[in-house]
């Protein structure tokens, strides 16, 4: 992949789309919440990614791997709720996985260990009903992308946000199994998650903003290949 200091000039592209892009969809991430959460989670997610915006001035000469932890320390000093441990905190952990910069098997190491701290976090299984459904597809396909099929990693990363979106989807008609849409039982039926959705949004701007830094162009055909063993639930 790029050299560090390419690296470091995507990561803020990226920390600053990611931003923009929560912004815009704070009323709808508060709307899906709405319906059952408490309603905080587009404020959470946007109080969070602006406060993290506003660093980009502080990462010129930071590594990759300072960079990702120091966005999920700001997440935590500014996400009430769950939502801080689960995307700052997991941040966090993972981005040991970048010591050596960010590289096709790192990316992959680093994704997973998201994923695993996430669900150690959460507590949560595929099928509950959070972000972990459209993390896990993600997590897998990129990683299947990479080391079984010899993607791309630009590909495969487009391959793992198209399992994302179908993660989204499959927490529509599933009963809510953690957190506060728990408590409406058999009512969660029928709503998207919001945490599944915000995941979404944030590898979207990735994907975009890795389009412009890395070379090369995303095999559509590729992307467009469907996987049975990359639906959430399956092998769970």
């Amino acid at each position: 992949m790029a050299d560090e200091s390419v690296q470091r000039e995507a990561l803020i592209a990226a920390i600053e789309n990611v931003a923009a892009r929560i912004e815009e969809e704070k009323s709808y991430l508060t709307e899906l919440d709405s319906a059952i959460g408490d309603a905080d989670h587009g404020n959470n997610m946007h109080r969070g990614f602006q406060a993290v915006a506003e660093k980009t001035d502080d990462f010129e000469g930071m590594s990759p791997g300072d960079i990702v932890k120091t966005v999920g320390t700001t997440i935590i000093g500014n996400v009430g709720g769950a939502a801080g441990p689960l995307y700052g905190g997991s941040l966090m952990t993972a981005s040991q996985e970048l010591d050596d910069g960010i590289t096709a098997e790192t990316s992959v190491a680093f994704a997973e260990a998201y994923l695993d701290k996430v669900k150690d976090r959460g507590d949560a299984p595929v099928g509950a009903k959070t972000m972990v459904d459209a993390l896990t597809p993600a997590v897998h396909t990129y990683k299947k992308s990479v080391e079984q099929d010899d993607l791309a990693p630009l590909t495969a990363f487009a391959k793992a946000v198209d399992a994302a979106e179908r993660g989204v989807e499959f927490t529509v008609p599933i009963k809510a199994l953690k957190g506060r849409a728990s408590f409406l039982d058999w009512r969660s039926v029928g709503h998207q998650d919001p945490g599944a959705t915000s995941t979404y949004i944030i590898m979207e701007e990735i994907l975009k903003t890795a389009e412009e830094y890395l070379d090369g162009d995303t095999d559509a055909e590729a992307v467009a290949e469907t996987v049975p063993d990359e639906t959430p639930g399956d092998g769970e």
